[in-house]
C-alpha cells in the first residue's frame, strides 16, 4: 500500500448527496476479486452513455479532471452495501483522498483499510470549499495527513478527524496485516520471555 503522506492536487466536484457504492461501482463488476481494472468501472451508469461511449457531460470525463487526486463529494457517501471494491475503484482512477461532510462507516472503515483517506468537514467548510473551487476550477487543496489538515484554495488550514491507528497504518503505508508483521521482532520477543505453558 502507497504511503500517504501530503498531497497537493487539483478537485473532482461532484456535489450530489447520499452516492452509494452501487453508484460507486455497480454490482454487475465485483465478481472479481482482483483490484485491477476498477477504476475504469468506477461511476459507471453515470459515466457512461447506453452505448458504452463516455459521458462528455459527466466530471470524471472532462479533460481538466484527468489526474485529479480529491474528489468532493455531497453528504453521506458511501452509504448502501459494503463492498471493498468501491474505495478499489476510487483509488483505481486515481483518488487518494475524499471530502465530505459525513460517511458511511462501512465505506470508511473499507477506505482507510484500503489507502483512500476520507476527509470528513463540517458544513460550512464544505460550502466554503465549494465556493472557491466554483470561483475558481483549477485550484487546489492540500492535504497534510501528519498535521491532519486540509489546506483549502484560500490557504486557510482546517482540521480533520481520523482514529490514530488508521492514521499510522496510512502514513506507513500498510493494512492491519503489514502493521502486525511490522511487530514481529516484538512478539518474537514477548514469545521468549513469556514461554508457553503446558495446560
Amino acid at each position: 500500500m502507497e504511503k500517504f503522506t501530503t498531497i497537493s492536487s487539483r478537485v473532482v466536484v461532484l456535489p450530489v448527496d447520499n452516492i452509494d457504492t452501487d453508484q460507486i461501482i455497480p454490482a454487475r463488476f465485483l465478481k472479481t476479486t482482483d483490484k485491477a481494472g476498477l477504476g475504469a468501472n468506477l461511476f459507471a451508469d453515470w459515466r457512461y452513455l447506453p452505448d458504452g461511449s463516455p459521458n462528455p457531460d459527466f466530471v470524471l470525463n472532462q479533460p481538466e479532471n484527468q489526474g485529479a487526486k480529491v474528489l468532493l463529494a455531497g453528504d453521506n457517501f458511501g452509504c448502501g452495501s459494503s463492498r471493498e471494491h468501491a474505495p478499489w475503484a476510487l483509488m483505481g482512477w486515481g483518488f487518494r483522498a475524499v471530502i465530505s461532510t459525513t460517511f458511511a462507516d462501512i465505506f470508511r472503515n473499507n477506505a482507510l483499510k484500503n489507502g483512500l483517506l476520507p476527509v470528513i468537514v463540517d458544513a460550512a467548510v464544505h460550502r466554503r470549499l465549494m465556493e472557491q473551487l466554483k470561483a475558481n476550477p483549477e485550484a487546489h487543496v492540500t492535504i497534510d495527513l501528519a498535521a491532519q489538515h486540509l489546506v483549502l484554495p484560500d490557504g486557510e488550514a482546517v482540521a480533520f478527524p481520523i482514529d490514530p491507528f488508521s492514521k499510522t497504518c496510512l502514513l506507513n503505508g500498510v493494512d492491519e496485516l503489514g502493521y502486525l508483521l511490522g511487530l514481529e521482532e516484538h512478539i518474537r520477543r514477548y514469545e521468549a520471555q513469556h514461554p508457553a505453558t503446558a495446560s
